[in-house]
C-alpha cells in the first residue's frame, strides 16, 4: 500500500510563522538596522559599520567600560541566584509531601502563589516592604540597631535584590523538582528499603539522577530570567545607589531611552541577546553530555 503525502496542513501553521515574524523578526531586524547607523535626530541617519561593536567590545571605552561593568554585575547575579535557588528548590521539593489529598493541593497552591504576582507587583511590594519609615523589614532591621538602607548602602541594595528573587522564584525550582520526584516509580525506594540505604544514599542514587532533566530545565530558565532581570531591580532600586544594581537590562533601557543612542543600544543589545543564547548553550550540552555519560556507565556496569 503507498502512502500519500499531504503537506497541506503546513498551511495550518502560516499563521503562527505570520505572528513570529510580526513579532521578533521584523524587531530583530530594525535593530540590527540601528547598529550599525548613527543617527543626529530628526530621523536622519548615517552608517556607521561596525563602529558600535569595536567601541562596545572595548574595555577602555566609555562604552565598553559600562557594558562591561554591567555585564559582570549580570553574572555576579545570576551566579548567586542559581547558587541559591537550585539547592534551596531541592530542598524545598523533598519536604513536600508525595501524598494526602488536601496537603498536596493545599501545598502546591501556596507555592505557586509567588509566581502568580507580576513582576512590576513585586518591585512594589519590596519597596515599601524594606522601607526604612513604614515597611516592615526596614523598620524591624532599624529597631535592632543595624542601619539597613537598600537606597544608600550598594551591600543592602544587593543583598535585597536577591533575597526578593529567591523568594520570587525559588517555588519555580521546587515545583518543578517536586514534578521530578513524583515521577519516580515507588519500586526504586522498595528497592532501596531492601537493600537498607541511607536517606543520602536514597537522594543522590535515585532522587537527584532522575530529577535530572528538570533540574537543567530550571537552570535555563532560572539563568535567562536572572541574567535578563529588569523590572524587579529597577522599580525597587532604580539601578542605584550609583551604578550598584544597574544590570545589562536598565543600562540598555537607560542608553536607548534616556541618553536616545539607539546606535549604541542596538549593538549593546545585540551582544546581549548571544551572550544569553551562548551561555544557555554551555549550560544546556554539559549537562545533558554528563547526563548521557552517567546512562552509558549504567548500562556498561
Amino acid at each position: 500500500m503507498e502512502k500519500t503525502l499531504n503537506n497541506r496542513a503546513w498551511w495550518l501553521v502560516a499563521p503562527v510563522f505570520a505572528i513570529v515574524a510580526f513579532s521578533a523578526i521584523v524587531p530583530l531586524m530594525t535593530v540590527v538596522n540601528y547598529s550599525v547607523q548613527d543617527t543626529f535626530g530628526n530621523n536622519q541617519f548615517f552608517w556607521n559599520g561596525l563602529g558600535w561593536f569595536q567601541e562596545l567590545l572595548d574595555p577602555a571605552s566609555d562604552l565598553g567600560g559600562r557594558f562591561f561593568d554591567a555585564l559582570w554585575r549580570n553574572l555576579l547575579f545570576s551566579a548567586i541566584i542559581l547558587a541559591i535557588e537550585v539547592p534551596l528548590g531541592i530542598l524545598v521539593a523533598l519536604s513536600m509531601p508525595r501524598e494526602g489529598g488536601w496537603k498536596v493541593a493545599a501545598t502546591l497552591v501556596l507555592m505557586a502563589l509567588p509566581l502568580l504576582i507580576p513582576w512590576n507587583v513585586v518591585g512594589t511590594i519590596w519597596q515599601v516592604f524594606a522601607r526604612a519609615d513604614i515597611g516592615l523589614l526596614g523598620y524591624a532591621l532599624n529597631s535592632t540597631g543595624f542601619a539597613y538602607n537598600y537606597t544608600g548602602d550598594p551591600l543592602h541594595a544587593w543583598v535585597t535584590i536577591v533575597v526578593m528573587d529567591v523568594w520570587h522564584w525559588t517555588s519555580l525550582v521546587a515545583l518543578l523538582c517536586y514534578a521530578g520526584l513524583k515521577s519516580i516509580p515507588d519500586a526504586y525506594y522498595q528497592a532501596a528499603r531492601i537493600d537498607g540505604a541511607s536517606r543520602w544514599a536514597i537522594f543522590t542514587t535515585i532522587q537527584l539522577p532522575k530529577m535530572k532533566r528538570v533540574l537543567l530545565i530550571a537552570v535555563l530558565l532560572r539563568f535567562m530570567d536572572s541574567f535578563m532581570i529588569y523590572t524587579e531591580p529597577f522599580v525597587l532600586t532604580g539601578g542605584g545607589p550609583g551604578n550598584a544594581t544597574t544590570f545589562l537590562s536598565i543600562d540598555l533601557v537607560k542608553l536607548a531611552l534616556g541618553q536616545f543612542d539607539l546606535g549604541k543600544a542596538a549593538a549593546m543589545s545585540l551582544v546581549y541577546n548571544l551572550i544569553v543564547l551562548a551561555v544557555c548553550w554551555v549550560f544546556y550540552t554539559v549537562m545533558t553530555h554528563a547526563g548521557t555519560e552517567r546512562a552509558d556507565r549504567e548500562i556498561a556496569s
